[in-house]
């Protein structure tokens, strides 16, 4: 599994590229619901930054995709 600096930086280069390339989809970062917490004391843990990576890649593949239709 990837360290948690290696995934931070994955997702802060594809949240740039996201408000870059696609600021229509950037908007729609903040309603993310991966990204609201689901306690009081959320844990940070790799697989959490690896589970929001993956809905990030998610969104941004899907919206390429409906662009081409």
């Amino acid at each position: 599994m990837k360290k948690l600096q290696q995934l931070t930086k994955e997702i802060s280069d594809l949240t740039l590229k996201i408000e870059q390339e696609y600021p229509e989809l950037y908007r729609y970062l903040d309603e993310n619901p991966i990204t609201i917490p689901c306690c009081d004391h959320p844990e940070v843990t790799t697989k959490n930054f690896s589970d929001y990576l993956d809905s990030l890649r998610s969104l941004l593949n899907t919206h390429i995709e409906n662009q081409g239709r």
